[in-house]
């Protein structure tokens, strides 16, 4: 391994990091930084405060993963162990651009690492998607996730549901939608995205993919998750089922891929080996080679989706063919991908949805690096990848981080952070109001305790707390009870 050369002023105090956004990137950031050989051997001390625009920590797990992967979600607890140290600090509530600048981040820390992620929805530019009934599945996923900054209401009125794509969010979105209210109530969601579940009106959805089955890009996991789904009858189509040379060597190439194929061929002969008529209320239809053409509307409302057939073209991308189909449906899903925001105060690639950067490293619009500002997870390569190759990627910025130090500016302002938003009356969440937050959430669970469902009986652990007031009430109420 490179030996670091450490700068004189950093062997008399701590190194210090602030790094934006709380979710799995900012924290495995902070983990890699803490584990790296110049930090753990003892050479140099290390400070790190930790900033979330949201009350909470964990991001994407807690506000981009459905409540039905208990195993996905359980990645909270090893970044809980991360945060649990007295090298990083939490400070929630704390918008960059909102509450604190760039610049007064860079007076206070050696360095800067932005891992603010992609929330909005990737466009998808066909005619309709401005209709009433056209619905972007990011949007979706932060409502029945109970975001605070989502609306409470979502409209569940139409009978027939398209969602566009083919990857996990596409697979989350349509399995909450034809999933019964009654199988999320051993999750941690609220009343009101219980409530309005159980009220949907949904009888069919309807999932797209452009490829063929496999081509697609959602997991094992996510697949199988589509069967545990109780009275929900999965429905496939055989002439979706094309494969071409490509596809061949995918599939004898790729263990990942040949599962998918497999478990997907294997419902497929079922189907058809099947001599009694489905029977569920609710139907999962799974399309394939087929491109979404326009969102058809009538009073200014969705009454269907207008697809391409395509056929694969020999090296697993496809063509259209000239042959097109509408399917009758109320609403329209767009899950074709997420797209990150600018950040206050940094050059921002509009049409990558990046900050410009060199491993991690930013750039300025002319293409030189920025001192001290690095970038990692989301924000830094795009939406690609699942949760774990984040931890790759914030290694690759760290290294780069701490082959810098030397060049990296020193810090002209020794105020505490806490002390300046405490100055501005930001309303801000620490870890032990984390803490108290989280324990208030498992009590509301442990209060609902065992819950009669059609299903039969679920013992609820956890039950969110919804509105930013709410969270920041419980999450100071330690601090309240101690003043008293």
């Amino acid at each position: 391994m490179t030996e670091i050369a450490i700068p004189e002023h950093l062997t008399s105090r701590p190194l210090r990091v602030a790094i934006v956004g709380a979710g799995p990137a900012g924290i495995y950031a902070a983990d890699m930084l803490a584990k790296s050989e110049t930090v753990s051997s003892g050479a140099l001390e290390l400070k790190i405060d930790l900033f979330d625009e949201l009350p909470t920590p964990f991001g994407l797990i807690r506000y981009g993963v459905s409540p039905d992967h208990p195993r996905i979600k359980g990645i909270i607890t090893a970044l809980h162990k991360v945060l649990n140290n007295e090298w990083i600090n939490f400070y929630g509530n704390v918008g960059l651009g909102r509450d604190i600048t760039l610049a007064e981040l860079h007076e206070r820390y050696d360095a800067v690492i932005i891992a603010t992620g992609a929330q909005k929805d990737a466009d998808l530019n066909i005619p309709g998607v401005n209709l009433e009934g056209s619905f972007g599945g990011a949007d979706f996923v932060s409502w029945y996730d109970a975001h605070p900054d989502a609306e409470t209401h979502w409209d569940l009125s139409a009978r027939e549901v398209a969602v566009i794509g083919n990857g996990n969010v596409a697979l989350d979105v349509a399995r909450i939608l034809s999933k019964h209210a009654d199988q999320l109530l051993e999750t941690e969601i609220p009343e009101h995205i219980y409530t309005l579940l159980n009220d949907s009106a949904v009888t069919d959805v309807h999932v797209f993919g452009r490829r063929g089955p496999a081509q697609v890009k959602f997991t094992p996991l996510e697949l199988r998750e589509l069967s545990h789904s109780k009275d929900v009858d999965i429905v496939l189509y055989p002439e979706d089922f094309e494969f071409d040379e490509a596809s061949d060597q995918a599939i004898k190439s790729n263990n990942q891929t040949k599962t998918m194929v497999s478990t997907l061929t294997n419902w497929l002969i079922e189907q058809e080996e099947r001599e009694e008529a489905p029977s569920a209320s609710r139907r999962l239809h799974l399309h394939f080679l087929q491109s979404p053409v326009e969102i058809e509307g009538a009073d200014g409302k969705v009454v269907g989706l207008k697809m391409e057939r395509n056929e694969l073209d020999g090296t697993g991308n496809v063509r259209g063919t000239g042959e097109f189909v509408s399917y009758p449906v109320q609403a329209v899903y767009r899950a074709v991908g997420y797209f990150g925001s600018a950040v206050d105060g940094i050059d921002y690639d509009g049409a990558k949805g990046v900050l410009p950067n060199v491993a991690g490293r930013v750039l300025n619009a002319q293409g030189e690096q920025v001192p001290s500002l690095y970038a990692t997870g989301w924000i830094k390569r795009g939406p690609v990848g699942l949760i774990g190759h984040t931890k790759g990627d914030a290694l690759e910025t760290i290294n780069n981080l701490l082959a810098d130090l030397e060049s990296l500016p020193q810090p002209t302002n020794d105020q505490p952070i806490a002390e300046l938003l405490t100055e501005r009356g930001i309303d801000f969440a620490d870890w032990e109001g984390w803490l108290e937050l989280d324990t208030q959430e498992k009590t509301l669970g442990s209060d609902a305790g065992t819950v009669e469902t059609r299903f039969g009986e679920v013992t609820r652990d956890r039950i969110k707390i919804v509105s930013r007031d709410d969270m920041l009430e419980h999450a100071r109420a330690k601090k309240l009870a101690e003043s008293l």
